[in-house]
């Protein structure tokens, strides 16, 4: 439709819109606060390696996990009078999934991306609003973006924190803080050089309301040239980043697929780092001893990726920098985990994206098996240690008494498969059920 043709929208309509979403968000907050739900029958996932609690009831109250009581007969309390029951005979509770990669207004090189070139930011608000509601359907209840154009995500942030639109938990990093010449900058764009523009532009990030800093300190696949594993940064533009995001209470976190770049990197106490595709075993170590996160976003490099990106076109050289990448980025991961290092599931394409027959996030789970982690393991990567990584694990990642009960129900157990996770029939976000496609209601 021809932009030209919109007009105006009158004043009175604005007030009438946002007495209309003030009443929604208030709606919906007193939902929460007097709504509880009872899942009877439910088998708990211990993710601290515990056997699960079969057959359990799981009280939650206020959006909230109130208790955890036996099966068998063991049940101590009544279930409450008013409360919702939902019949979980034989199914698999477990957090809701994380994913710590993600651009929810992901664009591409090709042909999707082309007819995205003259977006508006309210056409990108709205169409990230919808990939965040996606998101939450497809289970993953928490996401950390990690950049996105105009600050678009935080407003989408706090849509979603009030209550006016459906979408997952978003922990963000703002615009990315980039360097001239970098991945991610435009050809004849002036970025960011030299510490004292760097150091600028992490305050401008935090200020928005970013609680990350994403940095790209090499190459990358969707770069159109130059050496993936690159080194850009200086140390001193490296430590004017990690200094003021750490004096203002935000992490750091880079994207990487360079040793040279990463060993800088993690000296110059960056808290994570992103793909890592062409990390050797040395900077590994030195990532594990330093508690620096992976996010590996394995599932972009993989054979099993290549049919979406026919789906949107992409050119050739993407392509061939894709199979370029690939056997090394698991080879990496492979080395990752054998060495201990912290890893949070993160996918770089949108969490609910069909990837191999399931979507994005769980196909990311599925390799990190593959590359040696147990099923419990990659589970964790999935819930509890992106929780600590975002020092919210005091609320969220696992099912204890006093957590936020963001929760989903599976068909079977995950610890013995994690394949397990293409079975979700439940979504719980803050103790409502999102998404429903089980037959035990």
């Amino acid at each position: 439709m021809n932009r030209r043709m919109f007009q105006p929208v009158m004043p009175a309509i604005l007030v009438t819109l946002a007495l209309a979403l003030v009443v929604a968000a208030t709606a919906t907050a007193q939902q929460v606060a007097t709504q509880e739900t009872v899942l009877v029958g439910v088998n708990v996932v211990d993710l601290a390696g515990g056997p699960p609690q079969l057959g359990a009831s799981v009280h939650i109250r206020a959006g909230r996990i109130a208790s955890i009581e036996p099966g068998s007969g063991g049940r101590q309390n009544p279930v409450p009078a008013g409360a919702e029951i939902i019949d979980a005979q034989g199914l698999w509770l477990v957090p809701g999934l994380m994913n710590m990669h993600v651009h929810l207004g992901l664009v591409l090189p090709g042909v999707a991306g082309a007819e995205l070139v003259d977006e508006t930011e309210a056409e990108l608000a709205l169409r990230m609003a919808e990939a965040a509601r996606g998101a939450l359907l497809a289970g993953v209840t928490t996401i950390r973006t990690t950049g996105e154009r105009a600050h678009v995500d935080l407003a989408l942030k706090r849509a979603i924190d009030r209550g006016v639109i459906e979408g997952p938990r978003i922990f963000s990093a703002g615009e990315e803080v980039q360097v001239t010449g970098g991945h991610g900058s435009a050809v004849g764009a002036t970025a960011n050089d030299g510490p004292y523009e760097f150091r600028e532009a992490t305050r401008v990030q935090v200020r928005a309301g970013a609680s990350w800093i994403k940095i790209s300190i090499s190459g990358g696949i969707a770069t159109p040239g130059g050496d993936i594993a690159g080194s850009f940064l200086t140390d001193d533009e490296l430590l004017a980043v990690t200094d003021i995001a750490h004096r203002l209470g935000a992490k750091v976190t880079a994207h990487s697929g360079s040793p040279i770049a990463t060993r800088q990197a993690v000296a110059a106490g960056v808290d994570g780092i992103e793909h890592g595709y062409f990390l050797t075993p040395e900077v590994l170590d030195l990532m594990s001893e330093r508690g620096t996160w992976l996010v590996p976003t394995i599932v972009v490099s993989q054979p099993a990726t290549l049919p979406f990106f026919e789906r949107i076109g992409s050119p050739q050289w993407y392509l061939d920098r894709v199979e370029m990448v690939g056997v090394g980025h698991f080879q990496a991961l492979r080395h990752a985990v054998a060495a201990g290092v912290q890893i949070a599931l993160g996918t770089d394409q949108l969490p609910q994206e069909p990837n191999d027959g399931t979507i994005a996030t769980v196909r990311e789970a599925e390799y990190y098996v593959e590359a040696g982690m147990t099923p419990l393991q990659a589970l964790r990567a999935a819930t509890i240690e992106p929780a600590r990584m975002l020092d919210v694990d005091g609320d969220l990642g696992s099912i204890e008494p006093g957590k936020l009960a963001d929760l989903i129900l599976l068909e079977t157990d995950p610890t013995e498969d994690i394949s397990a996770l293409r079975s979700i029939v439940l979504v719980m976000k803050d103790g409502k059920v999102v998404r429903d496609s089980s037959l035990h209601r």
